[in-house]
């Protein structure tokens, strides 16, 4: 079974902060990481269990690594039943954590 992805809208405004960062410098090299971005959700829909967890006491809330360039992202979602997860935020992996 599939899971469906859901967005907060303070992960929404992530990716907008985020692509707005990239458009200032490169529009390609924003809109690659976009892609790549969702391709590396995609994962999810399948084998959210494989993504490390965020805090060792709760095996729902997780996060997710996507490689770009010599850095990358990270998502941070939960497991929120059978069939759906929904994304908290994103984040370039050179800023702070989450939490």
């Amino acid at each position: 079974m599939k899971f469906r992805l859901r967005f907060t809208p303070e992960a929404k405004d992530d990716l907008v902060r985020l692509y707005e960062f990239l458009l200032e410098k490169d529009l390609h090299a924003a809109e690659d990481a976009l892609e790549v971005i969702r391709r590396g959700m995609d994962v999810l829909r399948d084998f959210p269990f494989s993504c490390r967890k965020a805090v060792p006491e709760t095996p729902f809330l997780r996060e997710l690594v996507i490689s770009f360039g010599s850095a990358g992202y990270v998502a941070l979602f939960e497991i929120e039943d059978d069939r759906t997860i929904t994304i908290l935020a994103v984040r370039h992996q050179r800023e702070d954590d989450f939490m």
